[in-house]
């Protein structure tokens, strides 16, 4: 019994070394988007544009692959409390990180619709905001493999100095349409675009939230309140 045990607890161990692998994969697929979206922006390249919505369907066919192993690794190991938490952390993390993906794609089908030849100022400053958002993505990704508990705290917090350079960029870009009454719609866009990085950090805030209860089976005190 205790030998058919040990075979278990090995089989579930490679399965959780599998799902980290593919949710990293998942994010480093995910941040390369987000910085690829953001290049063909500042560009006017609706050609990379392109190839950013055309590689989304390889992040949604990892995420069915977690999805698929996830539930099979539960039916076939029947882990218990920690080992059970990882497990639903990861499914639901690969969601988490596959609206990332969308995101980074939403911000690409706008590329085309922004006039490359008088591109405004404004535009310039979005790359600052999109390296936080990935920086996120990135690190809270980090925590999940390390189950660092800290960490995923860390993240939370810069998640509210992405919020104030959200708003920051929202006043910038309202005050240049106002002046420049002809750019209401390539503004239109970029506040698209800036709003569309502000969700990829609530989106990093939610998996840094699932990290930490993984990692501790505790949820994090006051983030409803701060948020509420």
């Amino acid at each position: 019994m205790a030998q058919g045990q040990d075979h278990t607890l090995k089989a579930f161990d490679q399965d959780i070394v599998t799902l980290r692998g593919l949710i990293s994969q998942m994010g480093g697929m995910a941040e390369e988007a987000i910085e690829q979206a953001m290049r063909a922006l500042q560009r006017g390249d609706a050609e990379l544009a392109a190839e950013v919505k055309a590689a989304d369907a390889k992040i949604d066919a990892i995420e069915a692959e977690v999805e698929r192993m996830a539930v099979r690794t539960i039916a076939l190991r029947a882990p218990m409390a920690n080992d059970l938490r990882e497990v639903v952390a990861a499914l639901k993390i690969a969601g988490v990180v596959e609206r990332i993906g969308d995101y980074a794609k939403n911000i690409a089908k706008r590329v085309p619709q922004i006039e490359s030849e008088h591109r405004i100022e404004p535009i310039s400053i979005l790359p600052a905001m999109a390296k936080m958002a990935a920086e996120m993505v990135h690190d809270v990704l980090d925590a999940f493999a390390a189950r660092d508990a800290h960490a995923a705290l860390s993240i939370c917090e810069r998640d509210d100095a992405l919020d104030d350079f959200y708003d920051s960029i929202f006043r910038t870009l309202v005050t240049h349409m106002v002046e420049n009454p002809k750019t209401i719609s390539q503004v239109a866009h970029l506040l698209f675009v800036a709003k569309n990085l502000e969700r990829i950090g609530d989106h990093a805030t939610n998996v840094a939230e699932m990290v930490y209860f993984a990692a501790t089976g505790t949820r994090m005190a006051d983030r409803e309140k701060a948020h509420g």
